[in-house]
């Protein structure tokens, strides 16, 4: 049987529509991905729920993904240390490929089942250590072959994919499987498959972050101070917290460095 992700599309000649039709009908389908996530959630609050003690132990999490899918592990977790103030190492985003596959297709990268394990050997995986295969196909070599060595190895393994049943979710601990349906535009995974799996990954990585202690509140006040955006925002949490004026909230976030440490001055 076909996977769901490759299934011919609910829509048909396409290049006739209006540019309203096409918008529309992409609005459309995209309305079900929260719907697919919902009916995931048991398997996401299992595989955080694994995942938080190991990471209080010190251990890392690595997502594993080629194409779209390893683009948006990446982007998850190069987002994490400007936003809660975390090591750059504490989650690691490996894309086949390596860099040059962020910005261009890397030809057969995703076929070589043998190159994602060596790519995570180079951070000297350990038994703390969890793993996450993205695929919306759920077979894609390089994944696949990764999330079986870091099983065999000791690694907390989970996955998340568009399809039943699959390769990944066999060798995954902790299966998260957003069944979406076809593509508006038939096989690409980009669309539905991909937005399913940004929202997964905010949950799982925004939840590990919270109960890590990275938020006070609902107040990212571990956020690096990058950019005058940041700082700005650090300012007016001072202000709010502490009754200060906004001179005097910025002069005290500067002099501290973070929205934590500034809290606690005397």
């Amino acid at each position: 049987m076909k996977s769901i992700t490759e299934q011919p599309s609910h829509y048909d000649h396409l290049e006739e529509m209006s540019v309203q039709e096409l918008l529309q009908h992409i609005n459309d389908e995209d309305a079900l991905v929260a719907k697919a996530v919902c009916a995931a959630m048991p398997q996401i609050q299992a595989l955080v729920e694994a995942i938080e003690p190991r990471m209080k132990r010190g251990g890392r999490l690595f997502y594993v993904g080629a194409g779209t899918s390893g683009r948006l592990g990446v982007l998850d977790a190069s987002e994490l240390p400007p936003t809660f103030g975390v090591s750059e190492c504490l989650v690691v985003g490996i894309i086949a490929g390596g860099d040059e596959a962020l910005r261009h297709a890397v030809e057969k990268a995703e076929d070589n089942s043998g190159q994602g394990w060596c790519d995570v050997l180079e951070y000297h995986p350990n038994a703390d250590d969890s793993i996450i295969g993205i695929a919306a196909s759920g077979t894609t070599p390089y994944v696949v072959e990764t999330i079986r060595q870091a099983r065999k190895n000791g690694l907390l393994t989970g996955c998340i994919t568009s399809n039943l049943d699959t390769p990944l979710a066999q060798s995954s601990d902790y299966p998260i499987e957003t069944i979406v349906g076809p593509e508006f535009v038939t096989g690409s995974s980009r669309m539905k498959s991909g937005t399913a799996q940004k929202m997964v990954l905010n949950m799982i990585s925004t939840t590990l972050m919270i109960r890590m202690g990275r938020v006070e509140g609902n107040r990212m006040v571990k956020m690096q101070l990058t950019n005058a955006k940041l700082v700005d925002r650090g300012t007016r949490m001072l202000q709010e917290s502490l009754g200060l004026s906004y001179n005097e909230a910025r002069q005290r976030l500067l002099s501290a460095g973070s929205v934590d440490r500034a809290l606690k001055q005397k």
